[in-house]
């Protein structure tokens, strides 16, 4: 039967930087880049609110969900998609969100810190699939990963002993806390190691990528939590495993996986704040175009609802701090709807409300024609 990893202890050793050093600085070149973007944009809470929606709908993807950001969006507006595994797929994304938010609350106040991994992963399962799995809890018994339904002799992966986890962990977060040469490097190192420890019985991948955001922003690095990995492990997905796997394994393996993960910050930096520019300049011509037409002082505090939330009911705008009258918002909401601005996604029936949409914000958001 092959036998559970043991890890190298933190800090790394055998770590060759040569080669790393021209890596090095381009991930820092596009990252204060991307994070002189996030500087420019107003209210990214929500103007980039669809773009955290997407990391939860991609970095969720990897763990085998299939709902889309549109998908995301109408059930959050009413809309429910009509098989029951569709379903359990939005809610795992929505709570992905969820842990995502309360972790950069959470970081306003104290450190990054084991408690708050346990907090994070009891969001993540909360009543969905893998809510039996020691939610919550870090794991006491033995896990393995392979083809779903193997058994652990048929394993690809077999994380540590159970009995090895509270010590690897204590040694991860000592780690993830230091003063290392290079933050990013130490940020390849911090991630890689989560994810050969594998401490919960389920959610480690999702758990694993909420954590380069924190990591981002606690080093100073990113202003805010925000970097959103998942599109580029998701495209590279067979490079991503591969490299993992290698760790502990194979001569020159830690090397190898660093700089993919450079590489990858790279690349990410530099879409993330194409998006974001993208997602500002579209704000910024919309609104322009939705002052022209309504010649409301409302315009504005409406269209900032609905980037933060691109499909939506009317009924979620009336009663919103700065939002007029219910009559005045069908009137302003009718007159976007008639220049295209607005797309009715779903007409209203009875007691069941209409439902709009923003296209061109959800379209960008999901790199393609949507709605």
């Amino acid at each position: 039967m092959p036998t559970p990893i043991v890890p190298q202890e933190l800090p790394l050793t055998d770590i060759d930087w040569e080669p790393l050093i021209p890596l090095i600085g381009q991930a820092n070149r596009a990252l204060a880049h991307y994070d002189g973007v996030l500087h420019g944009v107003p209210n990214p809470e929500v103007l980039l609110s669809p773009l955290t929606t997407q990391e939860a709908v991609l970095s969720s993807k990897m763990e085998g969900t299939q709902a889309t950001l549109g998908e995301v969006l109408k059930f959050e507006a009413g809309e429910e998609p009509e098989q029951e595994s569709r379903q359990l797929d939005i809610r795992e994304i929505i709570n992905y969100r969820q842990a995502l938010r309360l972790a950069e609350a959470e970081l306003m106040s104290r450190p990054f810190n084991l408690n708050l991994l346990l907090s994070l992963h009891d969001v993540l399962l909360n009543s969905v699939r893998g809510r039996d799995k020691a939610r919550g809890r870090f794991r006491t018994t033995q896990n393995w990963i392979g083809a779903p339904g193997c058994a652990i002799e048929e394993a690809q992966f077999i994380p540590p002993d159970p009995k090895l986890v509270p010590a690897l962990l204590d040694n991860w977060e000592k780690y993830y806390h230091l003063d290392r040469p290079d933050p990013l490097v130490q940020l390849a190192v911090v991630h890689a190691q989560f994810e050969i420890i594998h401490p919960f019985l389920d959610g480690n991948g999702r758990l694993g990528r909420i954590l380069i955001p924190l990591f981002l922003h606690e080093k100073r690095i990113l202003s805010r939590p925000m970097f959103y990995l998942s599109a580029y492990l998701e495209e590279h997905r067979d490079s991503y495993v591969d490299r993992l796997r290698a760790l502990g394994q194979e001569d020159g393996a830690w090397n190898a996986w660093i700089g993919f993960f450079l590489s990858a910050l790279t690349e990410q930096a530099a879409m993330n704040a194409s998006t974001a520019l993208a997602i500002m300049a579209l704000y910024e011509d919309l609104k322009h175009r939705v002052l022209q037409l309504t010649h409301s002082q409302f315009a504005v505090p409406l269209l900032d609802r609905l980037f933060e939330q691109p499909i939506f009911r009317s009924s979620t705008i009336e009663g919103r701090p700065g939002m007029p009258s219910k009559p005045m918002i069908m009137t302003l909401l009718g007159r976007l709807t008639q220049e295209g601005i607005l797309k009715i996604v779903r007409e209203g029936s009875g007691r069941r409300a209409r439902i709009l949409a923003l296209p061109q914000l959800v379209n960008l958001c999901e790199g393609k024609e949507v709605i």
